[in-house]
């Protein structure tokens, strides 16, 4: 079973649905028994609550639903799960912290990355899922297409790699 964990700084935007959205393509390809994933936050900002209302809402229009409740990264995660993907450079930083202080190693690159690795949308050089959090309607709809196209990238990559 591959464990997938993805990383932002509340968890309440851009990781909820990204996760929802890998899931949701794990879910279209009958992968579910091979494939699981989460999320999680670098700080302790919004711990229990649910995902931002907007980025909800944005989910709904797409036919999905969030009830994920915010948890911060922990160091038991780096066992756990195969793969930490964070969202952009400030969470990859946060998190070589906390696997530094947590395992006193740091992750590498081949199991922790930025999810835009997976999105090359007409050559962008862009590696970065931007926060909508300050934001208005569009910044959310726009996070959703790019974790979507990292989501179909991503899953893709994996079966390659696993032979799923």
């Amino acid at each position: 079973m591959l464990k997938i964990l993805f990383v932002c700084t509340g968890n309440i935007c851009r990781s909820p649905i990204a996760e929802e959205t890998f899931r949701r393509a794990v879910k279209m390809r009958n992968l579910q028994r091979e494939i699981q994933c989460d999320s999680a936050a670098t700080h302790a900002y919004h711990i229990g609550d649910l995902p931002d209302k907007r980025t909800r809402q944005n989910a709904e229009s797409h036919g999905l639903t969030l009830t994920h409740k915010c948890r911060k990264l922990h160091g038991e995660d780096f066992s756990v799960f195969d793969y930490i993907v964070a969202m952009d450079h400030h969470n990859m930083e946060n998190i070589q912290s906390i696997s530094n202080r947590s395992l006193g190693i740091s992750q590498t690159d081949e199991t922790c990355f930025l999810y835009r690795k997976f999105d090359n949308p007409k050559g962008s050089k862009i590696l970065e899922v931007p926060d909508p959090y300050y934001g208005e309607t569009a910044d959310f709809e726009e996070v959703y297409q790019i974790v979507s196209r990292c989501a179909e990238g991503f899953l893709d990559w994996l079966m390659e790699k696993y032979r799923l």
